[in-house]
């Protein structure tokens, strides 16, 4: 517990500690968000398309979640970090824990993702039924999540 409130006086008196930790949780938005929200928009492009266009889209996705991963960690390390500069605001906060919900949303919808990636690879096609769906629920939960996070900020 000291560990907590030492880190929440150290946050609140250093501007350039806000500015980083604050700038490490916008750039992982921003990055992995962006990365998977034009995944999921070159997904739905394909979904309905020829073969070979879904083939090459296929061969991309290694790369995007990867930077996905990326982004994804610093959002956590970033969010842990915000989360104890003042538990107690946070805590009983309902737009953090709805935050929370939409992150924990976005994670098991993207472990669906992949699982259907990885049929579509091995010629199922229905895994691009599933690829479509999962790509607007990404879509929807990276901007709902976002919008949870603005509300946290001007709300709790």
């Amino acid at each position: 517990m000291d560990a907590i409130v030492s880190w929440a006086s150290f946050y609140a008196n250093h501007a350039a500690v806000r500015t980083a930790v604050t700038f490490a949780h916008i750039g992982g938005l921003t990055v992995g968000g962006g990365c998977a929200i034009a995944a999921d928009r070159a997904t739905l492009l394909v979904s309905r398309g020829d073969e070979r266009a879904q083939t090459a889209h296929l061969q991309s996705f290694g790369g995007v979640h990867r930077i996905v991963i990326v982004g994804l960690t610093l959002i956590a390390v970033s969010g842990l970090l915000l989360f104890t500069s003042d538990v107690g605001t946070f805590l009983y906060a309902r737009a953090f824990w709805t935050k929370m919900g939409l992150v924990a949303l976005l994670l098991v919808n993207g472990a669906l993702l992949r699982r259907a990636e990885h049929r579509a690879r091995n010629g199922a096609g229905a895994a691009w039924t599933t690829l479509r769906t999962t790509s607007i629920a990404s879509l929807a939960l990276w901007l709902l999540t976002a919008l949870a996070g603005v509300t946290l900020t001007n709300i709790a």
